[in-house]
């Protein structure tokens, strides 16, 4: 019999979890907007920054989770990594337009990913290391950091909205506004070192000893087996859509609060929650605490590999609403659209939160820290870089002026830049239903596969 989660262990891994990402919640859903319309940089410099922002995920595996399984205890490596970071972050809010904004950027962004990027999955393997049973309890504790997010994005939404918009939401695209997002890497900073102080009081986590093989080498061994290699070859071009939605998806809903004349309860929702990183986008993490929430249920009820599907599901239907539903239902489509945004939790909850449950049960104890961060790599470095790029790089031909006319419909930009990531969802919906070789035994044990 499974004993039961202790309470003092749950409060110290949920505020764990809630620090980590009201630090990332903070900024991330305001970078692509300050850095356009504050810092005036172009969209493949925008590109760049998002690519150099995941460069800390690709050696998180080799530095971070050869450290934590190997030589350091993995609760006082996040405890400098936070305080460390905590420094680096601030520093970006500093930077003013000009010459040479571009270059310090970019160089504060690529430091704050070494340190930053490397926590996340730490956390994970961290909260793996200590619960009496992965798929009851690590929901209940990763919610938390859904919550930080949001608590975060309202906080600094509401902070610009009455100390830049004057109290009033329809002025967030106002200059005044998008430098005030500077303060977002601010408190992320505060947020930073509070973690970082904390993280001494987390459960002593020590490395596993086996030193006899690389954990990083050994982890890159089993990763090449079924089902994990599978799971990190769709990881990345379903990063690369996760991608698209948080690089376009506050423009797209702003230009919809615009065209559409039925947009009462987007603009209600954006008045409770502020501007900028609070807003509509914010749906999509409320959603994402309740899927969390089910997430023990129904990692009972479903295999692995049907959690993987309806996740999968989701990122294709949300992205078909966006590139189709105002063209179809025009006025009547801001319901449908919220929808859409509200999706995302299905999306992260069925596929990234259970694609790590499955990294953790499928690789042995001594390497699953450096497991977790290659996974990382893929959804946070290689599949961000890719998706950046991507994203940023397909604006220009959405919006080509052979094609969007004077006269077009003022959504058929968006029919064109969120279809190509609809018909990539449906191509990885084809690959694991054909390719995924489920071995985890909550599958065959529950029958549904």
């Amino acid at each position: 019999m499974t004993p039961p989660l202790s309470k003092d262990l749950n409060v110290k891994l949920s505020a764990m979890m809630f620090l980590q990402y009201a630090i990332w919640g903070a900024w991330l859903p305001l970078l692509y907007p300050y850095l356009k319309n504050h810092m005036q940089f172009a969209d493949a410099d925008i590109g760049n920054m998002f690519a150099v922002g995941a460069v800390g995920a690709i050696l998180a595996p080799f530095i971070a989770g050869q450290i934590a399984d190997r030589f350091f205890r993995t609760e006082r490596f996040l405890a400098f990594s936070h305080l460390a970071g905590a420094v680096v972050v601030w520093q970006l809010a500093s930077i003013e337009p000009g010459e040479g904004a571009v270059d310090q950027f970019l160089i504060y962004s690529l430091i704050y990913s070494l340190i930053y990027s490397p926590t996340l999955s730490l956390t994970n393997s961290l909260s793996f290391h200590h619960l009496p049973d992965r798929d009851r309890d690590f929901g209940r504790v990763r919610v938390w950091g859904t919550v930080g997010w949001i608590i975060v994005g309202i906080m600094i939404g509401q902070h610009l909205l009455r100390s830049y918009a004057g109290g009033d939401f329809t002025n967030a695209e106002n200059p005044e506004v998008y430098a005030g997002y500077a303060d977002a890497f601010k408190l992320s900073a505060l947020i930073g070192v509070a973690m970082g102080v904390f993280c001494f009081f987390l459960p002593a986590t020590p490395p596993m000893g086996k030193k006899e093989d690389n954990a990083s080498f050994a982890a890159l061994g089993e990763v090449q087996k079924q089902p994990l290699a599978i799971l990190f070859a769709l990881a990345v071009p379903i990063s690369c859509i996760h991608q698209f939605y948080f690089v376009h998806t506050a423009g797209f809903l702003n230009t919809v609060q615009k065209e559409l004349n039925d947009a009462g309860l987007a603009n209600a929702i954006n008045k409770f929650l502020g501007i900028g990183g609070g807003g509509l986008m914010t749906v999509g993490q409320m959603s994402e605490i309740l899927v969390l929430a089910f997430i023990p249920l129904l990692a009972t009820r479903f295999s692995r590999k049907q959690l993987l599907l309806i996740g999968l599901i989701a990122y294709a239907l949300r992205m078909a609403i966006f590139a189709y539903a105002p063209g179809w239902l025009g006025d009547s489509a801001m319901g449908l659209i919220l929808f859409g945004v509200a999706l995302h939790g299905i999306c992260f909850g069925c596929f990234i939160f259970v694609a790590f449950m499955i990294v953790d049960e499928e690789c042995r104890k001594d390497i699953r820290a450096s497991a977790q961060s290659l996974f990382n790599l893929v959804i946070v470095g290689f599949g961000v870089i890719v998706g950046s790029k991507i994203a940023t790089g397909v604006s220009g031909w959405a919006n080509d002026k052979s094609v969007i006319v004077a006269d077009s419909p003022w959504h058929l930009p968006f029919e064109r830049l969120f279809s190509l990531p609809m018909w990539a969802s449906l191509v990885c919906i084809g690959v694991l239903m054909m390719c995924y070789q489920s071995g985890d035994a909550k599958g065959e044990e529950s029958g549904s596969e």
